[in-house]
């Protein structure tokens, strides 16, 4: 074999004038050395989901990006997160370079996420955009797609972009980039427009169709498609609920004075760092207790506690929280977990893969699940189900009697779905949506994903408390939140309390806690191209150390070192 491989020619060459490209299912594409990734795939069916980036020997590309060397490359559509992602962000650039020009010297901000695809913003310091502003807007950015302008990419010295952020007086901007290591900055051009956005985008403002902009409570909507319909602008949801919390948490970071990243970076050098975290906690404690008040209030009516949210919310500390201030206030908690009324494992429903879902409403025996509740809130002797994983069956559990003193607190990602008790009258239930809701962005347009904050908790978790590495826990999240927009999101607004788990800090802890972590996940993987990206958004936080959080916080849930951990109510018997 030696010799053979020996006696093949291998000579000196110089590169051709052409370059291959490898796609999925086989085909190979040849084309001028040097190409942008846009002309090797004009060519590709787009009609049902545009294409906008690509993944290039193992690494996220934008489709400006040249094509130097024979490549593998799998185009990335709006129907992958990465490719949603690169398509909001160009339409965020588009938002605000066309509002600079319409309404110069003015403050507008790109503040959260909202359902069925779309940002909420406001624009600051003066009253909300009319209905004519808001038309005049969208038509000016209609007017720019149209004309398919491009997005020029630069590398910036550093000083020289927060000198153009100063002389612009965009302060946020500058802060968060006084503390970059990099001595350069990617920013994007727009006729006169400049800024930088965290990470790709597309070409030109031709790629963006699909947006609507639309009047909202104190501010307006940037629509966009969400994943499932790429090509398609849903209505604007309604949501007050969850609109009045993250006003309330803008409200508090805007009292702290931090309220960007660079602000908080500022704050921690200045030695601000204890102040921040007891403020943080404080409000956290503050909430609690006034939730657990209005619980007391109905007390005699309402005999059960459903709490609900995504994954990494902090579920678990808070219900152990609001226990301790409700046993103040002289009520005895029932925890009851959902788990336990699995039904038998070969009445399991199945996914699309043949395998359990264990997420779906009709995984539960819901038929004793009401009667059981039902005889509790009676005030009647019931022996509880207790299910054994192993077996996959349901066994008798605890047998359990409650008094007026008592309330029931059952936690799970059913429990805001009016279908789970419907034979449960609604006075007698609370609902709670628990989830960190962050307002704390990097600057005016470069929100933080409250999915990022969850997804950077759960890899410290599940790496320190269950022995998961970090590309293990990214190849299950995108599960884990097919799971939340299913069967947990649509049912938001049904909450008759909402508790906001972010903490104002919390970047700068977990960023030094998940960065070892994820620097570990293997090159060329699907779940390094995810690690990336997280490792650079993690980079803008000033580090603060795990140490200085208190024993209680929402944060030990995920970092560790609880006092809450081993905290168990006593049943009623």
């Amino acid at each position: 074999m030696a010799q053979q491989i020996a006696e093949r020619e291998v000579h000196e060459s110089i590169a051709r004038p052409s370059v291959q490209i490898h796609l999925p299912g086989g085909r190979v594409l040849e084309g001028e050395r040097g190409l942008p990734l846009q002309a090797f795939l004009r060519d590709e069916d787009q009609s049902q989901a545009p294409i906008v980036g690509a993944i290039v020997n193992g690494e996220l590309r934008e489709l400006t990006y040249p094509i130097e060397m024979e490549s593998q490359v799998r185009p990335v559509s709006m129907t992958e997160e990465d490719g949603t992602r690169i398509y909001r962000r160009s339409l965020t650039f588009l938002l605000a370079a066309t509002f600079e020009e319409l309404h110069p010297g003015e403050r507008l901000e790109v503040e959260h996420s909202v359902a069925h695809g779309g940002y909420h913003c406001q624009v600051k310091g003066r009253p909300q955009l009319s209905d004519a502003e808001l038309r005049s807007l969208e038509g000016r950015m209609r007017d720019f797609v149209r004309q398919d302008l491009p997005f020029v990419k630069t590398h910036v010295p550093l000083q020289e972009a927060i000198d153009h952020f100063e002389a612009k007086g965009f302060k946020d901007k500058a802060r968060l980039l006084a503390n970059r290591h990099k001595p350069y900055l990617i920013m994007y051009q727009m006729g006169q427009f400049r800024d930088y956005h965290h990470g790709y985008m597309v070409p030109s403002t031709g790629f963006l169709t699909w947006f609507a902009l639309s009047p909202a409570r104190e501010g307006f909507t940037l629509q966009f498609p969400k994943r499932e319909s790429p090509t398609e602008v849903l209505p604007p949801p309604h949501y007050p609920k969850l609109l009045a919390t993250f006003e309330q948490y803008s409200d508090w970071i805007e009292t702290l004075g931090v309220s960007s990243v660079g602000a908080l970076n500022d704050a921690i050098q200045q030695n601000r760092t204890r102040e921040l975290i007891l403020v943080s906690e404080a409000l956290h404690e503050h909430r609690i207790g006034e939730m657990a008040a209005q619980i007391h209030d109905r007390r005699e009516s309402a005999r059960l506690v459903l709490i609900a949210g995504p994954s990494a919310s902090g579920k678990t500390t808070f219900s152990k929280r609001l226990s301790i201030q409700l046993l103040a206030l002289g009520i005895s908690p029932l925890p009851i977990g959902l788990d336990n009324f699995f039904v038998d494992r070969e009445k399991s429903p199945r996914d699309e893969h043949g395998d359990y879902d264990y997420e779906r409403l009709d995984a539960l025996d819901l038929d004793r699940l009401n009667h059981d509740l039902g005889k509790l809130i009676a005030g009647k002797r019931v022996q509880l189900p207790h299910y054994d994983f192993v077996a996959g069956r349901q066994t008798e559990g605890e047998a359990v009697q409650i008094s007026k003193e008592h309330i029931i607190i059952l936690e799970g990602i059913h429990g805001l779905n009016p279908a789970l008790l419907p034979e449960i009258p609604g006075e007698h239930a609370i609902r709670i949506y628990a989830s960190p809701l962050t307002q704390l962005n990097l600057d005016r347009y470069n929100r933080i994903s409250t999915t990022d904050i969850r997804l950077a908790r759960r890899l410290v978790r599940d790496a320190t408390q269950r022995g998961k590495s970090a590309a293990e826990t990214i190849a299950r999240w995108e599960s884990v939140r097919r799971g939340e927009k299913l069967y947990i999101f649509p049912y938001q607004e049904n909450a008759d309390m909402m508790f906001n788990s972010a903490l104002v800090y919390e970047g700068a802890a977990l960023a030094p806690l998940a960065e070892p972590l994820l620097r570990q996940v293997a090159f060329g993987t699907s779940e390094h191209v995810e690690a990336k990206r997280l490792l650079s958004f993690l980079e803008w936080f000033v580090p603060v150390e795990s140490a200085r959080i208190p024993d209680n916080s929402i944060l030990r849930e995920f970092i560790g070192g609880s006092i809450l951990e081993d905290f168990k109510v006593w049943g009623a018997g």
